[in-house]
């Protein structure tokens, strides 16, 4: 049997992260978690932890506003995501795994979210969609998804997932882009991209015959499969 690893746990008091976020146009009222439900985590206000990120993110657009932020995560239940399950999740999310809605793999997948205000898990930019859409389409194996995954290394987002972990976040600065900065933050973004995609394709080549196929995984998740909470993560 199949045995995914994720984590579970309730933040502490006194337990705060230095967070960023980027808005094509700026924040107005008050924050809701009430993103495209088809982002890699679902509907949420999506944060993380490195600078970069939303800044490449956010640069073509015409009035982008960044943001830095700070998260109270006192009593926030908080599910962290790495590795497969991290994979898997997003795959749910993104509509790829429609095919086995009413299996118990699907049900125990789609719950792992159930009653948590706040989702963690590793960053994907474009070029990492791109490795996911592929590992998908049955292009790349597993390995060496989550070896490309470990090599990017774009940091971790933090995603509100309830309005309660909404609430808790403070907005401590805001900067609106001027068209130099955000002239140089496309040209960066399309270096990064161009290095992602690159380092991607090695990785790929060198795992070509390790591990599973998306539809090989799918077989062996279908002989059973068990969520374990793990501390460790």
């Amino acid at each position: 049997m199949l045995t995914i690893p994720y984590q579970v746990f309730t933040g502490t008091k006194f337990q705060t992260k230095a967070l960023y976020h980027g808005s094509r146009s700026g924040i107005v009222g008050k924050i809701t978690p009430c993103s495209r439900s088809f982002c890699e985590f679902g509907s949420g206000f999506y944060m993380g932890d490195r600078p970069e990120q939303p800044l490449t993110l956010i640069c073509a657009e015409q009035a982008p506003v960044f943001y830095e932020i700070e998260l109270d995560m006192e009593e926030l239940r908080c599910l962290r995501l790495d590795g497969l399950a991290w994979a898997l999740f997003i795959a749910c999310k993104r509509r790829r795994m429609d095919h086995m809605i009413g299996t118990d793999f699907y049900r125990s997948l789609v719950q792992l979210d159930a009653g948590c205000d706040l989702v963690i898990g590793k960053i994907a930019d474009d070029w990492m969609f791109i490795v996911l859409d592929r590992f998908f389409q049955g292009e790349i194996t597993d390995a060496a998804l989550l070896q490309c995954l470990t090599a990017l290394d774009l940091g971790t987002q933090y995603v509100a997932i309830s309005q309660k972990a909404c609430d808790q976040v403070k907005i401590l600065a805001e900067h609106r882009l001027s068209e130099e900065e955000k002239t140089q933050l496309q040209r960066t973004s399309s270096e990064n991209r161009a290095k992602g995609k690159k380092l991607a394709d090695d990785i790929c080549r060198a795992h070509r015959r390790d591990g599973r196929y998306f539809d090989e995984l799918l077989e062996e998740v279908s002989q059973g499969v068990r969520f374990v909470s793990d501390t460790a993560l």
